[in-house]
This record gives structure tokens, sequence and C-alpha cells, in this order.
């Protein structure tokens, strides 16, 4: 199932609704954000990008991941190893993790919505969100343990 992400047009619109300026390194972040499915840390786009700008640094990475943040347009997701991994802000997605080598996948699955209505009606809480994460071994990892 195709995840609903937000298309760049959508991303650069809620900067420029907030009035963010949006330089060409913003840019090509939010870009690489939108492409990429696996929720890279800071240092993963540094890498991505340092050939096209190549006075920027991770910090400038990071700073900017912070800017997008607090505009509502990244999440942080942070599973106990060191790096902080960045995914933009989109419908219901859930995260499959691979426990050998870290690597989340997204999957779409919109059923899960009920439990929040459930939840509320059952205990009276005002629900704001969920968060549910799947672990497992990815196809690589397996293929490798059974070589």
């Amino acid at each position: 199932m195709a995840v609903a992400h937000m298309d760049l047009k959508e991303a650069l619109d809620t900067l420029k609704d907030t009035g963010v300026r949006i330089t060409p390194q913003r840019h090509a972040i939010l870009e690489y954000l939108i492409n990429s499915m696996s929720h890279p840390t800071a240092d993963d786009i540094y890498k991505a990008l340092e050939g096209k700008f190549p006075n920027m640094s991770v910090a400038t990475v990071y700073n900017n991941l912070r800017v997008f943040r607090e505009v509502g347009l990244v999440k942080e997701l942070t599973y106990g190893d060191a790096s902080s991994r960045f995914d933009l802000v989109t419908t219901h997605h859930y995260h499959v993790i691979c426990e050998s080598c870290g690597k989340i996948v997204d999957f779409h699955y919109p059923g899960l919505d009920e439990v929040e209505h459930l939840a509320s009606h059952v205990t009276g809480f005002k629900i704001s969100h969920h968060r549910m994460e799947i672990y497992g071994t990815c196809p690589e990892c397996a293929s490798k343990e059974a070589h």
C-alpha cells in the first residue's frame, strides 16, 4: 500500500505560510526527505547532499531539520540508537524496524484509526495520537543469516 506522503509543493507551501525562508539547501533537504523512504539521519542527508553543497556541514543539516520540526513538517524519531532519524509528517503510517541493521520501513494501515476512538471511548481520554512499531528482520539481513 502506498504511503500518502506529502509532496514537495505542499511542504514548501507550509514553509512559506510559516514565514521560513526557502534556501536552496532547505529545498534540497526537503526533497531528499520526500524521496527517501528510509527515515534518514542528519548524517545520511549530509552525505547525500555534500556534493551539491560543498560548504554545507552536518550542523547545517541538523539545524534545518530542527526548523522543519518546529513548523511541524518533520518528526524526529529516536529508537534507542544514538542517531535520530527524520521522517516527514504524513498521514498515518507505521514503522517496521529491522532488529539487525536498524532499517526502518513505512507501511500504511488505515484500520488502526479505530484504536484511537475505542481507547477514547473506553478510558475517557482525549486521544492526541498513537504510535506503533513492528520489529523483525529485513529481507537483506534475513538472506545474510541464511547463508
